[in-house]
Parts: C-alpha cells; structure tokens; sequence
C-alpha cells in the first residue's frame, strides 16, 4: 500500500482500477467477438478481481482469440452434392471456400515416404514454392530444406518461406542466411518479443504446407501435421521418428491453399494483400475436397464446428487420431452420443506424448468416451497425426490437433475430402498404425484424482 495515501482512499483507487479493468475486459471481449468458454470467462473475471494490476498486461498479451477479420475467401452459395451435401454445405455456411477437384493424391505410408514426396515436388518447380510450418529444424532434415530452397531461388523461382515465431525460438533459430544469399524470402509469424503488445503472442501459426507453382497447371500441394524437423521424418541421434500424416496432391484444390497462404504472408510481413480471384465452384465430381481454414483469423471456429457437425451426422464408424485429446464439453458430448446410439468410434493417441501436461488432461474425457462405448488405442511411439474420418466417406486431414489449443487459438488447417475411396485410404493409414498400438480400458479414479483431473482441465483450457 502507497505511505502517501490513507487506506481508504487506497481503497478507493484499487476498487476504481479494478473497476475498468473489468469494463477494459468486456468490452475488449465484445468489440473484438472473444466469444469464450463459460469456464475460461469467469477464470478471466476472477483473476481480474483478484490482481487487477497483472490481470490486465497478461490480459492483453494473452487473452486475445480473435483478430479483427481480415479479407477471406469468397463465399458461394451452398451447393447440392449427392448424399455427403450436409458436408459441403456446412462448409460454405462457415465461410469456407467452395469444393474443388484434386487429382493424384498421395497419402505417406511414413515419414521416408514423406520427405521424398517433398523433395521431389520441390525439385519440379519451374515459377514459385511457399512453404508454411510451424517449426523448421536446425538438424539434418532443416538443412535439406534449406539447401533445396535455395538451389530453387538461385535458378530463378520465386521463394518464399513463414516459420511461427515461436516454433523458430523453440527449433533454435536455423540458419536461413543462405536463403537469403539466394534470393529468397522470409518471415517469421508473430514474433514472440514483437507481438506481445498487439495481444498475439498466444495465437500461433500452426498451419503446414508447401505449395509449388501456385496458380500453374502443375501446381501441387504438400500438407499435413509434419514439421519440418527430423524427428517427424527419419528421426535423428537413434531416436525413432515420430509417427505422423501427411499428403500431397495436385489440381484447383491448391489454389485455395495458396489464397490461405498469400493472407498469412501479408499478415506476418505487414505488406498489403493482393486482390485475389474469387474461387468458383467445382462442377459435379466424385474427388472434390475443400481447404477447412481455422484460427483468428476466421468470424467462426470452423474446425472445431465441422468437427461437432460431422460427429452427430455419422452413421457407421468414427475414426480419429490425434497426439492430444483433451475436447470441449460439447465436442466430447457428441462423441459419446454417437458411441451409445452405436456407433463404432476408435480414437489412437500416443501412449505418452511429448506434453506431459495434455496427458494428464486427457484422463476424464478418455473415461468418458471409453464408458460409452468408444474404444481408446495407445500407440507405443509419438503419433502425431491429425485425421477424422466418418463412415468411410468423409475424411479430415490436417495439421488441427483435437484439443482447445488447436480447435480454438491456433492458425490450423485441414482439408475436408469428400471422395469415399480417398477417405478409405486414410482409414487404411489409421488401420495401420492402429496395429501395434494396445487397446486402453481408463481406470475409474478415485475422488482425489477426479478433483485433480478437473482442476487441471480448467487450469489448462487456453481462452
């Protein structure tokens, strides 16, 4: 307390501060569309009232979910498409880009099979490769990447390469001087130290893809949850890789990517986004897909809501995978609705992931789905992949974790395939990492442990 003030004129101030604090965090909230879990709006407010003076400066560095809107993609109204419409449909009234034809999909067996994917499509550059990820290694896979880029710019193509701010601190900062030696271009996404007074340092950029040629007939697009780092290819020091998904393929599908793409570069550089063409919606046909955009960025959480949307549509069987799990309320409440109304639904998880703490988060809701009826598989190693697939016919693919992190703060991607035999091949990835995981059966806690595990959800829900 000030000497120079009497205790209750300091009383008064400190109601005063708290007081706009409070006003500060609501209309903040309003302005910008906070739109939050009760449970993190009220752990917001109390921590207001508690420590108005740290509440606020942490409020604004970390508090903000959603940026003013920038520019999207064009919204086309909803189409028809044969028994999957509720899918493309649901899409659109997200504000997601309409549906577009691919070819030559190519789902990697593994992280070998990964990499030669990637190496090879960045070798058949002849105009552009933009490459997006959140972390780029300073190890031997890094290096690769690094020096096929720069071989790429020095013969003439254009360059262009965006790391997360942060995934670039926690990577060691690789050395991209021979990128810029080249005549390439790069960005780092919302730097930590830079962004933390524009309230953007929690908002990350999450999002993995490289795309060549954007705009090309040739034009070709690599994506998924694999950073490019050695752990999530071949491994590195005698370590095993990590086991992860990821794709590539060609066609009208990558022009959406590339109009994501072209927003985030503008946004991380500050330079003023181009005018681009509306996207046009494919004509009837069996292998359409739609880029699924999901962060701050984005009105809505559109993930997140075609994630809940497509739980409650399946029929058949559910398969996910994911390294976290640690759902919303109304996220894990679909999905087990849909395991006691009969639904097949087969989650894999790693055994142990490389956060401890989601791990202990996931405990409630693994008992959860596993009491009505799901069934919980751990794989022995990291698995990092990041699929959804419904009734064999729809399948989500991406770099979208199915935790509040992913599905609410992050910049994400996820491709929606609408083609029933692609989605079956994606079912055939998860079949086969899901053989040598082991079938978990969640323990029931004790009271203790239940009170911890509640304590520790509402502890960890980022908002």
């Amino acid at each position: 307390m000030p000497h120079n003030l009497p205790y209750t004129d300091w009383l008064t101030l400190h109601g005063l501060v708290t007081a706009v604090a409070v006003l500060v965090y609501a209309a903040t909230s309003r302005a910008m569309q906070q739109r939050r879990n009760p449970t993190a709006a009220i752990a917001w407010i109390l921590f207001i009232l508690l420590i108005p003076y740290l509440a606020l400066p942490v409020f604004f560095t970390f508090g903000s979910r959603k940026l003013i809107a920038r520019r999207g993609l064009a919204q086309p109204k909803p189409l028809a498409h044969g028994s999957g419409a509720w899918a493309v449909d649901t899409l659109l009234a997200l504000g997601q880009p309409a549906p577009a034809r691919y070819s030559d999909l190519n789902v990697h067996a593994d992280g070998n099979a990964s990499r030669d994917a990637l190496l090879a499509m960045l070798l058949t550059a002849r105009h552009s490769i933009d490459v997006c990820t959140f972390m780029l290694g300073r190890d031997r896979l890094g290096d690769t990447i690094i020096e096929s880029l720069s071989d790429k710019a020095r013969s003439g193509v254009r360059v262009r390469l965006l790391i997360d701010g942060l995934g670039d601190l926690m990577s060691g900062h690789p050395d991209l001087r021979r990128l810029a030696d080249a005549g390439a271009a790069h960005a780092l996404f919302a730097p930590p130290l830079r962004s933390i007074l524009r309230g953007r340092s929690n908002l990350r950029e999450h999002r993995k893809l490289v795309i060549v040629d954007a705009g090309q007939p040739a034009q070709r697009l690599w994506c998924g949850g694999r950073n490019l780092a050695s752990e999530y290819f071949d491994g590195e020091g005698g370590v095993a890789p990590w086991r992860d998904l990821t794709f590539d393929l060609r066609s009208e599908l990558v022009t959406q990517a590339s109009s994501i793409f072209e927003r985030d570069w503008a946004f991380a550089t500050g330079q003023r986004l181009a005018s681009q063409a509306p996207l046009l919606l494919a004509a009837q046909a069996s292998n359409i897909a739609q880029v699924v955009a999901s962060g701050p960025d984005q009105s809505e959480d559109p993930i997140y809501a075609f994630l809940v949307s497509a739980v409650y549509h399946a029929r058949h069987r559910i398969v996910l995978a994911t390294p976290y799990f640690v759902p919303d309320a109304a996220l894990l409440a679909a999905i087990c609705l849909a395991a006691r109304r009969g639904v097949a639904v087969d989650l894999l998880l790693p055994a142990r992931s490389n956060h401890r703490l989601s791990d202990l988060a996931r405990n409630r809701a693994l008992r959860a789905i596993a009491q009505a009826g799901a069934r919980v598989w751990l794989a022995p190693n990291m698995m990092h992949g990041k699929l959804a697939v419904f009734d064999d016919e729809l399948a989500l693919a991406g770099s979208a974790n199915f935790d509040s992190r992913s599905l609410f703060l992050n910049y994400e991607l996820m491709v929606a395939f609408h083609h029933a035999a692609d989605a079956q091949r994606f079912t055939a990835w998860f079949e086969a990492e899901r053989s040598g995981a082991q079938l978990c059966k969640p323990a029931k806690p004790g009271l203790l442990r239940d009170l911890g595990d509640g304590l520790l959800l509402w502890l960890t829900f980022q908002l």
